[in-house]
C-alpha cells in the first residue's frame, strides 16, 4: 500500500481533510530522520531492520497564512499542539516576552476565561508553559512568572478554544524559526552552513545562526533544483551562477529533494482558484463556526441575564433585611402613654374607670 493512501485513511479516521499538510516521518536504517515517500509503498522505503516500524503522524508543510490557509479546526489544533511544542522545548526561538504572551493563549485554550476564585496561586505549571531558556534567563519565581502571565491571560476574556489557538499561531508564525525544516550542509570550501526550506523558499543561515538567513531563494525565482549523490544544485531565473552546496549522506539530499517539491506545489495552487472540495470545506467550516459563535452569544445572554437576576434579587434581600431592622428598632423606641382614670361618687361607693370607655 502507497504512503499517501496510508496518510488519507489516517487523516479519515481522526477527521482531518487537509491531508496537505501532513505526513508521515521516521528514522530510516541509516539514522537519518526522513518522510516516507507519498508515492511509494511503505515497505519500499528504507525502514530499519527491526520490527515493528515506528512512524510519527506529523505536520510536513506549513501554510504562509494561518488565519487564511487552515479551514478545519482540527488542523488547527494539529498545528497548535506541535507548535507549542516546539516553542516550549526551544527547537523554534522565540523571545521571553512573546513566550508569555503565547503561554497566556495557552491558559486561555486549556482553561478558558481566568477566574481568581478558582485559578489559585501555584496552579500553572510554568514548566509546561515556558521554554526552560526563558525561565533560567530571568530567574523570577514562581509567582511573578504567574503574574506576567495571568496578567496577559486577562486580556483574552470570551475568546473561544479554536480562537485562542488561532491567536497562539498567528503570533508564532512571525517567528524566525516557524515552519522551517533545516538540514545542515557544507559549502565548496568545507564550512558547515544551515539551509532551510519554508513555504515561501530556501534560505541559507550561516551555522551559529539559524534566524537570520543570509541567501534567500523565493519559488518564484528558482528555476530547478536537483542533486547527484551527495552533490545538492539550486538553478535560479536570474541568471545567477548555480548554487551548489553538499550533504553527508545522499539521502539528506533526497529529503530535501522531496520537501522543495512539496512546498512548491502547495506554494504554486495557494495561487490558483480554489478547488470545489476546498470552496466546500470552507463554506462549511463558516457555517459551523457561525453555528458555534451563535450558540456562545445565546450562552452569554443567559449568563448576563442570570448574574442580572441574582444583583436584583440580592438587592432586594437587602432592601427587605433594612425595612425589617427598621420596623425591629421602632418597635424597641415605642414609648406605651399610661391611659388616665376618673374617679366618680354614686352615693354608696367610689367608682374608678378609664376617661376612654366614654
Amino acid at each position: 500500500m502507497k504512503t499517501a493512501i496510508e496518510v488519507d485513511q489516517i487523516c479519515h479516521t481522526i477527521g482531518v481533510k487537509e491531508v496537505w499538510y501532513f505526513g508521515l516521518q521516521y528514522v530510516d536504517n541509516k539514522g537519518v530522520t526522513s518522510w516516507l515517500r507519498m508515492n511509494k509503498k511503505v515497505k519500499d522505503q528504507n525502514l530499519q531492520k527491526q520490527y515493528p516500524w515506528r512512524f510519527r503522524f506529523k505536520v510536513k508543510l506549513h501554510p504562509e497564512d494561518v488565519a487564511y490557509n487552515i479551514i478545519q479546526d482540527v488542523t488547527l489544533r494539529f498545528f497548535y499542539l506541535e507548535i507549542k511544542e516546539l516553542v516550549i522545548t526551544d527547537e523554534v526561538y522565540c523571545p521571553p516576552e512573546t513566550s508569555v504572551l503565547l503561554a497566556s493563549y495557552c491558559c486561555q485554550e486549556k482553561f478558558g476565561d481566568f477566574d481568581p476564585e478558582i485559578y489559585h496561586t501555584s496552579l500553572l505549571d510554568i514548566d509546561s508553559l515556558l521554554p526552560v531558556r526563558v525561565i533560567q534567563q530571568h530567574r523570577l519565581t514562581h509567582s511573578q512568572w504567574e503574574e506576567k502571565i495571568v496578567d496577559c491571560w486577562l486580556e483574552h476574556k470570551d475568546q473561544l478554544r479554536e480562537e485562542a489557538m488561532l491567536s497562539f499561531l498567528k503570533i508564532a508564525q512571525d517567528l524566525d524559526m516557524y515552519g522551517v525544516n533545516y538540514f545542515e550542509i557544507y559549502n565548496r570550501k568545507g564550512s558547515k552552513l544551515w539551509l532551510g526550506i519554508d513555504a515561501l523558499g530556501i534560505n541559507i543561515y550561516h551555522f551559529n545562526d539559524k534566524l537570520a538567513p543570509q541567501i534567500g531563494f523565493p519559488w518564484s525565482e528558482i528555476n530547478n533544483i536537483s542533486y547527484s549523490d551527495k552533490r545538492f544544485t539550486i538553478q535560479t531565473a536570474n541568471k545567477s551562477p548555480d548554487f551548489v552546496f553538499l550533504t553527508s549522506k545522499s539521502r539528506i539530499n533526497k529529503t530535501i529533494l522531496d520537501l522543495c517539491i512539496r512546498n512548491h506545489e502547495l506554494y504554486i495552487a495557494r495561487r490558483k482558484p480554489e478547488s470545489p472540495e476546498v470552496q466546500q470545506m470552507k463554506m462549511q467550516q463558516i457555517a459551523e463556526r457561525k453555528e458555534r459563535n451563535d450558540e456562545r452569544m445565546r450562552l452569554k445572554k443567559e449568563r448576563e441575564a442570570r448574574i442580572a437576576a441574582e444583583h436584583n434579587q440580592r438587592v432586594l434581600e437587602q432592601k427587605l433585611m433594612v425595612i425589617e431592622q427598621e420596623q425591629q428598632a421602632s418597635k424597641k423606641s415605642l414609648v406605651v402613654i399610661p391611659k388616665p382614670r376618673v374617679m366618680t361618687w354614686n352615693g354608696r361607693y367610689m367608682r374608678v374607670r378609664n376617661s376612654f370607655e366614654d
